[in-house]
């Protein structure tokens, strides 16, 4: 079976969700001998090999726009895929769900991973969110299979665009113990920080999550590891809060230093609204992390309602209310670190996901009887 992987970033570029998911399915993919292509924003690369871990790579130019760039490369990527030898067309990204009508010209067979509420998320506003809601609305009648990664977002296409589909979450990383000597780098001592691990974008709520901070009595610190590509107000005007107690660390692309963080850190707080099964969560849960979560259907699902984390209400006070509370009782913090991990089912196991995803591709390529 042949493959082409179409709207990430690339490989072996990871740098968020979807790319850690093309990292992860491809290599596993090619051990079970399927030939995986994946395709590159070619601006993204400095050197250009066809071939990497068996991965073989198409470079497609694009834009270097935010709001186009993942469109123009998509439709591009997918006219190539179109008219080259490979049996499934896999979408990672919801910006091309209008295009699905394309491989069809050359009888394709396609899915598409639609991850999260695109159409609500704050930085596409006006005609951005509209595209997305209209994408979503064009994926479900022209993908000949849609992935959703959480149960809960099933049903959100169940009940928005009346389709079913198939539940792939993403995958956890291992636990890997970290020296927690890595934290003199950035002068910071074991459990006396808070951590929060994302882009700095309205759709993560780190403003809500400072704020709470800021106006809460706590005496630790709170740690932002995340940034965002491009300059953005947003997240300058977050940066300017900066002060002894808040550090913004900006992307840290060391996996050790990064698990470092994690696993040292009082507690993870983590404020995604729009997604379904989040990645950076998941590195919460296999890093031991005591989690506390914005309260939405998402985290509930992920948090199996409150059996391994808090949740916390949409006002700063409820964040400066949760911090309290994990203060005021650090053994509910230990017991929080102790059976997290507990909850990483074989549903976010990356083998249990391959192997979830591949025999969604085999049914897709069987003859029809």
């Amino acid at each position: 079976m042949k493959i082409a992987i179409i709207g990430s970033r690339g490989y072996p570029y990871v740098y968020g969700g979807f790319e850690t998911l093309v990292k992860e399915l491809s290599e596993r993919l090619v051990k079970q001998d399927v030939e995986v292509h994946v395709y590159c924003q070619k601006n993204l690369f400095k050197s250009f090999p066809t071939v990497v871990n068996g991965v073989h790579l198409h470079y497609i130019p694009t834009l270097k726009g935010k709001s186009l760039n993942q469109i123009v490369h998509s439709f591009f990527s997918i006219v190539h895929a179109t008219f080259s030898p490979v049996d499934v067309i896999f979408v990672v990204n919801l910006a091309a769900g209008p295009m699905g009508w394309i491989p069809k010209i050359t009888g394709k067979k396609t899915m598409i991973n639609v991850d999260g509420l695109e159409w609500l998320r704050p930085k596409w506003k006006g005609m951005g969110a509209r595209y997305f809601h209209f994408a979503a609305k064009m994926a479900v009648k022209l993908f000949d299979q849609i992935i959703t990664d959480a149960e809960a977002m099933r049903k959100v296409y169940l009940e928005e665009f009346n389709t079913d589909s198939t539940v792939i979450a993403y995958g956890a990383p291992p636990f890997k113990p970290a020296e927690a000597s890595a934290l003199a780098r950035f002068n910071l001592n074991k459990e006396e920080y808070y951590l929060i691990v994302g882009r700095l974008i309205p759709d993560n709520n780190a403003d809500l999550i400072i704020r709470g901070f800021l106006s809460s009595a706590s005496s630790k610190k709170l740690v932002v590891v995340g940034d965002v590509p491009y300059a953005d107000t947003y997240a300058e005007s977050l940066k300017k809060l900066q002060n002894e107690n808040l550090i913004f660390l900006g992307y840290i692309t060391d996996q050790q230093e990064l698990a470092a963080l994690y696993q040292n850190s009082f507690a993870y707080i983590h404020g995604h609204k729009y997604g379904g099964t989040n990645p950076a969560m998941l590195k919460a849960m296999s890093n031991n992390c005591a989690i506390a979560a914005l309260d939405t259907v998402f985290n509930r699902e992920m948090l199996s309602n409150g059996e391994f984390g808090l949740f916390f209400g949409e006002s700063e006070k409820f964040v400066a209310d949760c911090l309290a509370l994990f203060e005021n009782h650090p053994d509910q913090v230990k017991t929080l670190r102790t059976k997290v991990s507990s909850g990483l089912a074989d549903k976010y196991n990356w083998d249990k996901v391959t192997d979830a995803y591949y025999q969604a591709m085999k049914v897709l390529v069987q003859p029809s009887k």
